[in-house]
């Protein structure tokens, strides 16, 4: 996903929200805050948590609430790839963020089993997703809230060379919905690495839900956003971005698709 999210996942104009400066972009995130529904949350004090341990669960619940109010905007969106399954992928430019992609699947697995996957077998994606050689989660505070470093896979013709990433992200329910959420960040155990150029997460976030047809599948919403840095054109950028969200949920499907038939051997 260029990561894992998919990051796996230049010519992006994203900077690190922290960053940004100017009425324009601060004017548009706090408007977007304000409209969604998930941003009135606040962090919960966990006893026990160091400064540096607080930051980190800030950091993750900042991005989930940014992505989530970037999704609750339905204008603007335009259509970069639309596959033959139906998958979609659209685009959009926001101040202050660059541009941000949103695929849009139907998988034909329940939420759980999904967030299970992702989450749960986070380490593991590297085995069924060539656009990710490796995921290690660096560090894990409470429940929600883990660092992660990421390294890319090659692409076709090696368009792209190798990209690493460190992250925080944040993973939540809320009723039937599930959200893993992630920003770059900074940790202490993974500088960066010589010969690897050291990408940028902005807002990325999965998000899946119940399909309102049938509730046993998923309906998958992955906002992507990343500055690949060094010199590279943007239309390239933009199709290898979109290529990988496309060939992800493939590879997810393909995942999901063998996991049950492990499980049927087993039971057999």
């Amino acid at each position: 996903m260029l990561p894992a999210t998919f990051k796996l996942f230049a010519g992006i104009s994203y900077r690190h929200m922290r960053n940004i400066r100017g009425p324009g972009p601060s004017h548009w995130i706090s408007q977007v805050r304000r409209r969604s529904s998930l941003l009135s949350c606040p962090i919960r004090e966990e006893s026990g948590f160091s400064e540096e341990e607080m930051s980190y669960v800030k950091q993750g619940e900042d991005a989930l609430k940014t992505a989530i109010g970037i999704l609750s905007e339905q204008d603007g969106w335009t259509v970069e790839t639309v596959a033959p399954n139906g998958d979609k992928v659209l685009s959009k430019m926001l101040p202050g963020v660059g541009k941000v992609f949103r695929l849009e699947v139907l998988l034909d697995q329940h939420p759980d089993s999904l967030y299970g996957e992702l989450v749960g077998n986070m380490e593991q994606m590297g085995e069924w997703n060539p656009n990710v050689k490796q995921v290690k989660i660096l560090q894990k505070i409470g429940k929600d809230t883990m660092v992660t470093h990421e390294v890319s896979g090659d692409t076709p013709g090696n368009v792209v060379g190798p990209r690493d990433f460190v992250s925080v992200r944040c993973a939540k329910r809320r009723g039937s919905a599930c959200f893993l959420a992630g920003t770059a960040t900074r940790h202490p155990n993974m500088p960066e690495q010589r010969g690897v150029v050291r990408a940028e997460n902005g807002p990325t976030c999965i998000v899946l839900k119940p399909s309102n047809e049938d509730p046993t599948k998923t309906k998958f919403t992955w906002l992507l956003n990343i500055d690949l840095k060094g010199w590279i054109p943007k239309t390239i950028i933009n199709k290898v971005l979109s290529q990988t969200q496309v060939d992800f949920a493939n590879h997810l499907r393909q995942r999901m698709a063998t996991q049950v038939s492990l499980e049927m051997a087993d039971a057999c």
